[in-house]
């Protein structure tokens, strides 16, 4: 019996290996292996004054085309970042009104386009243009329009655009021997303003008012100081008829570009947001409702006790040369006042519309 056992014991691991062996021997040949062709990301294309012409050109023409045809998922893919929020409220307020939404027809453009390392992104241009309504006389107004490309395997989009003040001018934006404009840094201090502080010390005057410090470089105007008037009268309303308006001005995510002008200053284009919630805090007073200007973005009732809404402005400043002090090295650039005081810096541009709104329901008691 323990012979037997030893046996088995001997035969089955040489049973198991001959198995193994023929196994392998009789399987098929291994494939050999296929080789999947990968396709090597776009060149960088550097950005030139040819190709941002291209690059407004065919925008325009796209642009165009989905208009016509009314759709608004084709006008969406040629825009970005705010631009994108104003175009898709625009396509809404026009099919909830039964209108066809605009269609324009463009001037030759101004293009300043910066010099910018070949493999840096993204790339971005500005571009100044008369601009009018298809069908509309006396429709024509100048606008700057941003555009950006994000990287070599993306298409140019639109990222902004904005209607100058009718008595404004673009400033003479400084260009070299090749026509190129010098962009400016995020942190620039030789301007009045810092580039990037634009948009806060912008944000400040319309919640603020002319009382604020930020007033004292930036001039007062519509869109600036008049907006802190706006909303002083508004929230007055808001309170005769038993309701309580919160008006909040916020930067955004989306790009800002300043390009250097010949006086020494920048141009500066940027976008913020007006936050509004209209509420109705007591319990017996009538829901508050919802303004004309948001009605395209709402189902026309309001389920709790408050109407929401935030608005996409976009806008052009400009802003100036920094006086030097006392001690100060001077350029020769002179872009202050006759009386030699600082001048300040000043909202050229603006466009918005309220691209979101909202009707929260009541919150539940704990």
């Amino acid at each position: 019996m323990h012979r037997f056992t030893r046996v088995i014991a001997a035969v089955v691991p040489l049973v198991l290996a001959l198995a193994l062996a023929g196994c392998a021997g009789s399987g098929t040949e291994a494939r050999p292996a296929v080789s999947v062709p990968t396709t090597s990301p776009p060149e960088p294309v550097p950005l030139t004054l040819d190709v941002a012409e291209r690059a407004f050109r065919t925008y325009v023409t796209d642009e165009d085309v989905a208009r016509a045809a009314g759709d608004e998922r084709l006008a969406l893919t040629w825009t970005s970042d705010g631009q994108s929020q104003l175009t898709a409220a625009e396509f809404r307020e026009a099919a909830y009104d039964g209108d066809p939404v605009r269609r324009f027809v463009y001037g030759d453009p101004e293009l300043y386009v910066p010099k910018l390392k070949d493999d840096a992104y993204p790339q971005w241009f500005v571009a100044s243009v008369d601009r009018s309504v298809l069908g509309e006389s006396k429709s024509e107004r100048t606008v700057l329009m941003a555009f950006v490309l994000r990287k070599p395997s993306e298409d140019w989009k639109l990222t902004f655009a904005t209607e100058m003040h009718r008595k404004a001018k673009v400033p003479e934006i400084a260009l070299d021997d090749d026509g190129y404009a010098e962009a400016l840094s995020a942190e620039d201090t030789s301007l009045l303003i810092r580039p990037r502080d634009v948009i806060g010390i912008h944000a400040t005057v319309a919640a603020e008012g002319g009382g604020s410090v930020a007033a004292k470089v930036m001039r007062s105007s519509a869109v600036t100081t008049g907006f802190y008037k706006d909303a002083k009268r508004a929230k007055k309303k808001a309170k005769d008829d038993d309701l309580t308006l919160q008006v909040v001005y916020t930067a955004t995510p989306f790009p800002y570009f300043g390009l250097r002008t010949e006086s020494g200053g920048g141009l500066i284009v940027y976008s913020l947001f007006r936050n509004t919630s209209l509420v109705a805090e007591d319990p017996d007073t009538p829901k508050p409702e919802i303004p004309e200007e948001a009605e395209h973005l709402l189902d026309g009732t309001v389920e709790g006790n408050q109407v929401d809404t935030s608005a996409t402005l976009h806008f052009a400043a400009y802003d100036p040369p920094r006086k030097k002090q006392d001690g100060e090295k001077k350029d020769g650039k002179d872009d202050g006042k006759k009386d030699g005081s600082q001048p300040k810096a000043h909202v050229i541009a603006d466009e918005g519309a309220i691209s979101k709104a909202a009707t929260p329901p009541l919150k539940k008691q704990p």
